[in-house]
């Protein structure tokens, strides 16, 4: 079920920062209570292969978020000490090490669980006479963006080879940003500068006949 439109989960989750302190991150206070858009971004597991290059590219754009008053959190079901340690690898070996976001360590899985994004399936053992968890239980490359009232305005879900586009995620914060501000709606393949539409037939139709 989609969780756009909704609240994001009111759940506290540890996190580490880049110098490895130990913090406690509520996504959704992080949004109201100090007036910002959030990018939480998951991927499947530390020390990976698609997942650095990610991490690195989520760090190269973080002066375009915090130009958009939004702040970049990452996270997996890795624990605080596995983040610590890839921090202080170099990228030249696979490592992060330059990341400056913090990072969740969701070891519990309540907030990836609550969010519906584990790959994970129950299989009935006939030797255990029971049903197992069977699937890897680690989270998919799921995005959510969250205003600053604590809502979701986007999500994404990509299977564990596929990496994201994180300019297509500054494109919907814009996007998002001017539905906010200049009450339009924005048309497929918007890009901040490019004229937007009001929310009715007539501007459709101008709208289409231009383009």
């Amino acid at each position: 079920m989609s969780l756009v439109g909704k609240k994001f989960p009111n759940i506290t989750v540890d996190a580490i920062s880049e110098m490895g302190d130990n913090l406690r991150i509520n996504v959704l206070e992080e949004a109201t209570k100090n007036n910002q858009k959030v990018l939480l971004f998951w991927y499947p597991k530390d020390f990976t292969f698609v997942c650095p290059t990610e991490l690195h590219a989520f760090q190269a754009a973080l002066g375009e978020f915090k130009k958009r008053n939004t702040i970049v959190i990452g996270a997996s079901c890795d624990t605080n000490e596995v983040h610590f340690a890839w921090l202080n690898t170099p990228k030249n070996n696979g490592g992060i090490e330059g990341v400056t976001y913090p990072i969740l360590a969701d070891t519990t899985r309540n907030l990836a669980a609550e969010l519906g994004i584990l790959d994970i399936e129950m299989e009935y053992d006939e030797a255990f006479d029971g049903e197992l968890l069977v699937g890897s239980n680690v989270p998919y490359r799921a995005t959510y963006l969250v205003d600053e009232e604590g809502k979701i305005f986007h999500e994404s879900v990509n299977d564990m080879p596929l990496g994201r586009n994180v300019n297509e995620y500054l494109r919907l914060i814009d996007a998002y940003t001017h539905v906010q501000t200049k009450g339009e709606v924005c048309p497929a393949n918007w890009e901040e500068g490019k004229e937007a539409m009001s929310a009715d037939r007539k501007s459709t139709a101008e709208y289409l006949s231009l383009n």
